[in-house]
């Protein structure tokens, strides 16, 4: 499955009837989850997925302006309700510290609905939408898979922009390293991440930290001060236009660097990292927050499992305090950015240190030689 977003371009009248529609779904939302709520703390009885979708024809002979959303859309709000709560029992069951019972929906927090399989059409110049009509899309490449689209989710952003992602089921193509015959040799990499250099390689490689919040943090709190004085939509839109600029940014960056690894190595490994704990650190956790190493992480899997490639995570313990060549243990604090090791003399940056022992437990870990490169 891959989903190919665009941008929409809606006219005035077409904007409306889409606040509308997401006003409507979020109706149906929390009234699905005020019924099944209500069943189980008074008589103890679950609701099902089925059962509430039975009772749409009966909130819309209640509520008739619920006519003017597309069946299928309506259906589709009753299964995320029940998806909310799988996702529910299942914290529950494995006893996570929250398990977050599914919440309501208040006024402007409900930004999406699906069109699942039906319902909609795609157009040579537009997207034509069950009870809106023909919307102007704009279409920056083609759909593979075209027709097997299986969802059509219409999104709103932060600042009033529309989206269409659509689902569909499309061919995984190979990258070049594939055509090889065995990936796990001289295009196997380590990789370190850290806040001095955003990610440093087993080859020597390095790449900067781009620092997109920190930059952007002065107009933010400009706009925010602003704000503060005066609190109307246009001050907050602005909020939210900086806010979503430094995100795009973010994502761009972190889907180029990703396209890169994959492109160029068969096998790579991160540290399997505890971010929420590093983030308790308050004297790091706008710079870890701003660096976003689990982006880099989550897109470098999926792309790598795309082309056929490998993406792991190994154990962080140590990789910073092992000396890469003879693996005794060297203590050092974090303010210490070169490895001096008084067993076998070799003196490396401790970044690249880290990332070549990423790479050997990661080759290990695969069952291939620990030292692979330079031998």
């Amino acid at each position: 499955m891959q989903t190919f977003k665009f941008r929409l371009a809606p006219s005035k009248s077409q904007r409306t009837k889409l606040l509308q529609a997401l006003e409507l779904c979020r109706w149906v939302f929390n009234e699905t989850l005020a019924t099944r709520k209500k069943a189980w703390e008074q008589e103890k009885k679950s609701i099902t997925r089925f059962d509430t979708i039975k009772l749409l024809p009966i909130w819309k002979a209640e509520k008739p302006e619920l006519s003017l959303v597309y069946s299928q859309v309506l259906q589709e709000v009753c299964t995320r309700v029940d998806l909310a709560f799988q996702s529910y029992f299942r914290r529950v069951k494995e006893h996570a510290e929250k398990a977050g019972y599914p919440r309501f929906k208040g006024y402007g927090r409900y930004n999406s609905f699906t069109y699942p399989q039906t319902g909609f059409e795609l157009l040579e110049n537009g997207l034509m939408l069950s009870k809106i009509g023909a919307i102007k899309i704009i279409q920056h490449r083609p759909i593979e898979g075209r027709h097997r689209v299986k969802t059509l989710n219409i999104q709103r952003d932060a600042v009033g922009n529309w989206y269409a992602c659509f689902a569909c089921e499309v061919e995984p193509r190979a990258l070049p390293f594939n055509q090889r015959s065995s990936p796990v040799d001289d295009l196997a990499v380590g990789i370190d991440m850290g806040l001095a250099t955003f990610a440093t390689l087993s080859n020597g490689v390095s790449v900067d930290n781009p620092r997109f919040f920190r930059r952007a943090e002065y107009e933010l709190g400009r706009a925010q001060r602003r704000y503060s004085k005066d609190k109307t939509p246009k001050r907050r839109k602005v909020i939210a236009n900086i806010h979503q600029r430094i995100a795009n940014r973010r994502k761009d960056f972190a889907h180029k660097l990703s396209h890169e690894l994959v492109s160029a190595y068969g096998v790579i490994f991160f540290e399997n990292l505890s971010i929420k704990n590093m983030m308790k650190n308050h004297q790091l956790a706008k710079s870890i927050g701003d660096a976003a190493w689990r982006q880099l992480i989550q897109y470098t899997q999926y792309k790598a499992e795309w082309a056929g490639g490998v993406c792991e995570l190994v154990d962080p313990r140590g990789t910073s305090q092992r000396c890469s060549g003879c693996q005794t243990v060297v203590q050092k604090d974090l303010s210490v950015r070169v490895h001096e090791c008084p067993s076998c003399g070799l003196v490396l940056d401790r970044d690249l240190n880290a990332s070549l022992n990423i790479e050997a437990l990661g080759l290990e870990s695969l069952g291939a030689p620990a030292f692979r490169r330079g031998e």
